[in-house]
């Protein structure tokens, strides 16, 4: 049995997630700039190692099945990352921002999605404790999920239907300005009134897509560990090193073209195996699934 979490746990863990996002704003990338091969390469070995290496203190602090656990969630959700890099892609495609600002806009939206994942697998597993009719529930959507995988194209987004862009370009002043005039920036001042840039457009959209993919990934982990702590802290390691992986890709992601089979046999198997195991559980053959 490992140690119970407690408050002062969450309390440092987010404390050390929030030290990293400074680190990586106002120190790795305080400067706009096209990273290079070699910088992504870097940083992506780093944010790599040190998932790995908080699992290692998980497996010593909370134990092998623990470790297991997370070494799991950690795998599946950074898997599942990679095939999300194609969407971003073609959002940044579509609204042709140039290289050297697409990681600050990546930044945002994965503080975003860290917000997200701990608000949908805190509610999630807390809807499995007071409903387990829920688990089968999941279980359906992931096989829902990994069929639409294993029949998705590169072709299937479409960011101009984006309702949250919709939104932007009807109801808020947008500057004309191309992405190079105003750099990073999301909000201006413009003939004496502030208005908003086509990057914050870009940032919408990429949040709201976020929220996509956390509908998708998150009862995958609650599947694999019902564990909040282990299945929130997996879930930021795999999406810290994102940004890093993403320009690390960028010039060979036509070589994934068949990565969305094999994300589509995982959440396959996992939602199968939240099936079953509840179909088990209510028969009698297993005893009651824990928490």
């Amino acid at each position: 049995m490992g140690t119970e979490v407690e408050l002062w746990h969450w309390s440092a863990f987010g404390g050390l997630v929030v030290f990293l996002l400074l680190l990586d704003l106002f120190v790795f990338h305080r400067r706009a700039h096209t990273p290079s091969l070699v910088e992504s390469t870097v940083f992506t070995i780093f944010w790599i190692a040190l998932g790995v290496g908080f699992n290692v203190l998980v497996w010593w602090w909370q134990g092998r099945h623990a470790g297991l656990l997370f070494l799991t969630g950690f795998l599946v959700e950074k898997s599942l990352s990679v095939d999300n890099l194609f969407v971003f892609a073609v959002i940044f495609r579509f609204f042709r921002v140039p290289l050297m600002y697409q990681y600050r806009v990546l930044f945002w939206g994965i503080l975003g999605a860290i917000v997200m994942r701990l608000v949908f697998i805190l509610a999630g597993i807390s809807l499995i404790e007071q409903f387990e009719i829920v688990i089968p529930i999941f279980g359906g959507f992931l096989l829902y999920t990994a069929y639409k995988l294993a029949r998705h194209t590169g072709g299937e987004v479409h960011p101009e239907n984006n309702l949250l862009l919709r939104f932007g370009r009807r109801f808020l002043r947008v500057s004309r300005a191309d992405h190079h005039q105003y750099g990073q920036r999301f909000f201006v001042r413009e003939e004496g009134r502030w208005c908003i840039t086509p990057l914050l457009l870009v940032l919408l959209v990429v949040e709201s897509t976020d929220i996509l993919f956390a509908v998708d990934s998150v009862p995958a982990i609650i599947g694999i560990t019902k564990d909040r702590f282990i299945a929130f802290s997996s879930n930021v390691f795999a999406i810290l090193g994102l940004r890093a992986l993403y320009f690390l890709l960028a010039g060979v992601m036509e070589l994934f073209c068949y990565l969305h089979y094999g994300l589509s046999a995982v959440l396959a198997f996992i939602g199968l195996k939240m099936i079953s195991e509840y179909g088990a559980e209510q028969a009698g053959w297993l005893p009651p699934m824990g928490i």
